[in-house]
């Protein structure tokens, strides 16, 4: 596991920076809803009548004015978006690395296979993103611990269980992406991020584009779905689940295959 235990320790700054940046976003955001709780009949009244706008980002699904819709429209914004960024550029950098900064040849002289090569380095970038998310979730429980409010667990773990799958598996499709390159594929990783997020927005914005929740991971991330339901879209995820998988399997059939760069 010496692959995977290096990717760790070069990628620990990358971790933690992201990880506190999202997290003391959603802090901030939880801790302002005291303040703010007195205003929110005007603001839920304002943003029904926001038409497209609403139903764009799902608020049209929930009440802003209660802890758990505030808490999956603002905080499930900065989770979402940070999160799909942070699992592409982690995802899309893990193979071409090598290349890109000329390690391959010290790397791929050891006595390791590819298949192994791939398999750990896979490991540290699933393992990376389930750190993330488990700082941030610690982060925001604790503040709504702090301003003593409540909300329905359930929900919320079932929400933050689908953000992670949601980066595994942004990370995953960038992951056999990353096969592909050996430098300059960074802006690629995050554009599938990118897109996959406005694809959620324009399914949201009518039903005759319903159908692109299938291929974007925040279909079944919908926070409004989850707690209507208390559950994930079973549909929505069975195709992103195998969506993440095709992305694993292409890594490896790449890679083991290609020539590398030294």
């Amino acid at each position: 596991m010496t692959i995977l235990v290096q990717e760790l320790k070069s990628q620990k700054w990358t971790v933690l920076i992201w990880s506190l940046s999202i997290g003391l976003l959603m802090m901030a955001s939880i801790l302002l809803y005291p303040e703010m709780s007195s205003q929110m009949d005007d603001m839920t009244e304002m943003f029904s009548n926001m038409g497209n706008f609403t139903s764009a980002f799902g608020m049209d699904k929930l009440d802003f004015g209660t802890m758990i819709g505030y808490y999956m429209v603002e905080c499930g914004n900065m989770i979402g978006i940070g999160g799909g960024l942070f699992a592409a550029i982690i995802g899309i950098s893990s193979l071409m690395k090598e290349e890109r900064d000329r390690t391959a040849e010290f790397l791929l002289t050891h006595p390791v296979s590819r298949f192994r090569v791939v398999t750990e380095k896979l490991l540290s970038v699933v393992l990376i993103i389930v750190i993330m998310n488990l700082v941030v979730f610690v982060m925001a429980v604790g503040s709504v611990f702090a301003i003593g409010e409540s909300l329905p667990w359930k929900e919320i773990m079932i929400y933050h269980l689908s953000n992670l799958l949601l980066g595994i598996e942004i990370a995953c499709i960038c992951f056999g992406i990353s096969a592909f390159f050996c430098k300059n594929g960074m802006g690629i990783g995050i554009g599938v991020a990118a897109l996959m997020y406005f694809l959620n927005i324009i399914s949201n914005l009518t039903k005759d584009a319903e159908g692109l929740k299938y291929i974007t991971p925040y279909g079944y991330a919908d926070g409004g779905y989850i707690n209507e339901h208390g559950s994930l879209n079973g549909m929505y995820l069975a195709v992103g689940m195998s969506l993440m998988a095709l992305g694993i399997v292409v890594a490896y059939v790449k890679y083991t295959r290609k020539d590398i760069r030294a």
